[in-house]
């Protein structure tokens, strides 16, 4: 039996890589690049995705859960990997034995690496997470020198960074970028009055629009993937980033048929034909990442030509209406995001028919399909 499936995502690992020397460009040589492989790499595959950009010369890696790190590792990838979202303390022993690096934001988390390190006669390096703004994980600006104080008398612990995020910075104009930069700053010198270490904020969108934030590191993410953190550029933008979408995903028709007008079209009847049309079924539906939000709202390339969803989004089918698209037939293929001839859907646009970004998009798509990679 093959496992193959009518629906394929396919990932291009040059375009990967081809995005990662962009913004390692753009950063310049004295400012590593971290790639951020977290959330399976945005969809693309985290060991996949990893690799491409190591051969591309990358060696600093991000992820969320110690789980992704350890998985990284098993996988044969080297350099430095940071894990973000904390630890369990039953798996403390496991930073240690995979060489991880991990971020910290609570005295409870660094006892317990503290506690680790002296039973295994070792010592790790951390990087304290700063809330500068984004009101998310991280120490209040208020309460670093007292945190600095205690875990500084803890055996087994270095220190070898500081940390934060940006909220708006695909967004120039906020005030939040200069007021989080600035707390941020002063979180830095704090540190430095009591320690060594590196600095890095810079996400995608500080990478793109704010080189005074760059400090020592950045971290990329969306870029690498090919999108910009603000969504398509503003029409009269003067950003130019050749950045590469590394995802497409295509399916095949499973039936056309024509419909007499005042046919109800799937759940709910939430399209009723006004006229005779002809509409192909395809295979993809939430199940597969498609949302139910593209009912009645989405669009899919067919022959070039782009073709609307009918009718609500179905768990693993949907309807597009291709009465304007000559010669379609059982078996062409559709294209849900990606070029066809001329056509391109972007995840731009797919976000935008669902009210939500890129990243959603990506991830959607790419964890709920299997993946086939080309170079």
């Amino acid at each position: 039996m093959s496992d193959k499936s009518f629906n394929c995502i396919r990932i291009d690992t040059k375009a990967l890589q081809a995005n990662f020397s962009i913004i390692r460009k753009i950063a310049g040589d004295r400012v590593p690049v971290m790639a951020m492989v977290k959330a399976d790499a945005y969809g693309h595959g985290m060991v996949m995705a990893a690799g491409a950009f190591a051969r591309a010369g990358c060696t600093v890696f991000g992820v969320a859960e110690l789980r992704e790190a350890v998985l990284l590792r098993q996988a044969g990838i080297a350099g430095d990997i940071f894990v973000t979202l904390g630890f369990a303390a039953e798996d403390t022993e496991l930073l240690f034995r995979y060489a991880l690096t991990p971020v910290i934001y609570s005295l409870e988390a660094a006892r317990v690496l503290s506690g680790t390190a002296t039973a295994l006669g070792k010592e790790i390096g951390i990087h304290i997470k700063v809330d500068s703004g984004m009101s998310r994980l991280g120490i209040l600006a208020a309460d670093l020198s007292a945190f600095l104080e205690a875990i500084l008398t803890l055996p087994g612990l270095r220190v070898a960074g500081i940390m934060s995020h940006f909220p708006e910075s695909d967004n120039p104009e906020a005030e939040s970028n200069e007021k989080g930069f600035a707390a941020f700053s002063a979180a830095c010198s704090e540190m430095k009055n009591r320690c060594a270490g590196i600095r890095h904020i810079a996400n995608s969108g500080a990478v793109l629009n704010f080189p005074d934030t760059w400090c020592d590191m950045v971290r990329a993410g969306i870029s690498l993937y090919g999108y910009l953190p603000e969504g398509r550029p503003a029409p009269d933008s003067t950003k130019k980033v050749d950045l590469i979408p590394a995802m497409s995903f295509t399916t095949k028709i499973l039936q056309v048929k024509t419909l007499p007008a005042g046919t109800g079209v799937s759940y709910g009847h939430t399209f009723r034909t006004k006229q005779p049309i002809t509409i192909a079924v395809i295979p993809v539906g939430y199940e597969d990442g498609f949302s139910r939000l593209f009912s009645n709202r989405g669009e899919v390339l067919i022959h070039g030509r782009r073709a609307k969803v009918r009718g609500r989004v179905c768990m693993n089918m949907c309807m597009v209406e291709v009465t304007d698209v000559e010669g379609v037939r059982a078996g062409d293929e559709v294209v849900l995001l990606g070029r066809q001839q001329e056509a391109v859907i972007t995840a731009d646009d797919l976000a935008e028919a669902m009210g939500s970004i890129s990243y959603e998009v990506l991830c959607l798509l790419g964890n709920n399909n299997k993946r086939e990679y080309i170079e």
